[in-house]
């Protein structure tokens, strides 16, 4: 009966330190998640606002030089793409940083991304702008909620919404040439839907994550852990908030 007390203690202790880094966790994701979102809106509503200038004769809102070399020449490709290509050569080189590295490569991401959506100033209004990302927010963090507290398995929606994000990229490719509002109306549609799916998704395979690799103490893993983590729920966010921005924004 002691030997039991015994064990039953040493696990309970180990539950709870458990559950006290699971929180410490999921705190570090979010928390690396939210100051990437500041760094992008800082770093969006700033390049915004170099790129646009009024001409005094017409009271119009025109672009300066910066603005027509970063939105009307070629360089605008190299704008567009640049978050793409970054997150595939984080996922290549995580291995090989250091947890502080792949922070600093998260938040120099994030101000990329803020130069690729700044054009999202010139084209809505400032109020709709701010009304969507509000709505994201609360969509963002009840779907969140949901993943981290259902008893639901979610893990058999990973390849199903994976496969669906393929298809938006390529279905969004093809409307850049084409045009189609008809298309981009089903793009945004589903689009709104696969990365709903995916936060609640990424939120729960994150926490299972820190669950099976909590017992080996490799603090540098579990860093690096994080800020994937971090990266995936801000890549959901980000997404879900362009998305919705195709309804809710009322254009200048």
């Amino acid at each position: 009966m002691a030997e039991f007390r015994t064990t039953h203690a040493g696990t309970s202790a180990g539950a709870v330190r458990i559950d006290e880094g699971l929180r410490a966790h999921m705190n570090k994701v979010y928390g690396t998640m939210s100051v990437g979102m500041l760094i992008t809106a800082a770093a969006s509503w700033a390049i915004s606002g170099l790129a646009t200038t009024v001409d005094p004769a017409t009271g119009n809102t025109v672009l300066t030089g910066l603005g027509q070399a970063l939105y009307t020449s070629p360089l605008k490709w190299v704008i567009m793409f640049l978050p793409l290509v970054m997150v595939f050569a984080f996922s290549a080189m995580l291995n090989k940083m250091s947890a502080a590295a792949a922070q600093l490569f998260f938040y120099v991401y994030a101000a990329a991304m803020g130069l690729s959506l700044s054009w999202i100033f010139m084209v809505f209004t400032g109020v709709s702008i701010i009304q969507t990302f509000l709505v994201t927010a609360i969509s963002f963090a009840g779907l969140s909620l949901y993943g981290y507290t259902t008893k639901k398995d979610l893990s058999g929606l990973g390849t199903f919404l994976m496969m669906g994000v393929i298809g938006l990229v390529v279905a969004s490719l093809v409307n850049i040439f084409i045009a189609s509002s008809a298309l981009q109306f089903a793009i945004s549609v589903i689009g709104v839907l696969i990365f709903a799916g995916l936060t609640a998704y990424d939120t729960q395979n994150i926490k299972n994550t820190y669950l099976q690799m909590a017992h080996s103490g490799d603090q540098e893993w579990l860093g690096k852990s994080a800020i994937m983590g971090a990266l995936q729920l801000y890549l959901d966010f980000v997404n879900l908030f362009m998305f919705l921005l195709q309804f809710m924004g009322n254009r200048e």
